[in-house]
């Protein structure tokens, strides 16, 4: 079948028990498998194309997928599969707490939204701004999603406090990496005082400085 492809036995294990209980049969048309869904799902997000283009092969519409997709976000689905794998890499140690590399991206939302605003590197196009927090392999600590005209630095703080306690190891949970790397959007000594106030040591770029710091090498993989 299409979804044994896109998602394993072992994925849908740790992901079926976090879905919703599935609301009452009416009549009418069957509902779609939700692993059926779930394989629609990740066809767009792996494949960047339009929802209306989801093969049939697959066996749910792009309509259905991107309702399930709205639905399970609301029920917090995609928050608990996400501690879930966080749990499980730093059982087996795959979580480095040495970095933290933060970043933010702009992504144009034309049919607005409460998350959006005009974009200062987007002629004031309506956007949005994803910011987010990786481990020194690039593994998502944290994301925060601002309108477009929100500074980077303004989330720094409550993407490093939104990791919360990591689970998997014996003993106190790590919940901050020791660093933070950062480039010259969160180059604000109120900000490297609050981390350094948390037990972390900031390593941001200086504004009106020449290239050349060493982060990039680094921060790349954010």
């Amino acid at each position: 079948m299409a979804h044994s492809l896109l998602v394993s036995d072992g994925l849908w294990a740790v992901l079926e028990p976090l879905l919703p209980e599935r609301p009452a049969r009416r009549v009418g048309r069957p509902r779609v498998d939700d692993r059926v869904a779930f394989t629609a799902i990740l066809f767009v997000l792996l494949t960047g194309l339009p929802w209306r283009l989801v093969p049939d092969e697959i066996g749910c519409s792009g309509v259905t997928a991107w309702r399930r997709l709205r639905d399970w976000q609301a029920a917090g689905v995609w928050a608990q599969l996400h501690r879930e794998l966080l749990r499980r890499l730093n059982a087996n140690r795959q979580l480095d707490w040495s970095v933290g590399v933060v970043d933010g991206s702009h992504i144009r939302a034309l049919r607005g939204g409460s998350l959006t605003g005009p974009s200062p590197v987007d002629r004031a196009r309506t956007g949005s701004k994803h910011h987010l927090i990786v481990d020194l392999h690039g593994v998502p600590l944290g994301v925060e999603l601002t309108g477009g005209n929100r500074n980077d630095v303004t989330q720094l703080l409550p993407l490093v406090d939104g990791i919360g306690a990591i689970a998997g190891k014996r003993g106190r949970p790590r919940q901050r990496p020791d660093q933070v790397i950062a480039d010259r959007g969160y180059d604000h000594d109120k900000y490297r005082r609050l981390l350094r106030e948390r037990g972390i040591t900031p390593l941001i770029a200086r504004r009106q400085t020449g290239h050349g710091s060493g982060l990039g090498r680094v921060r790349w993989v954010v």
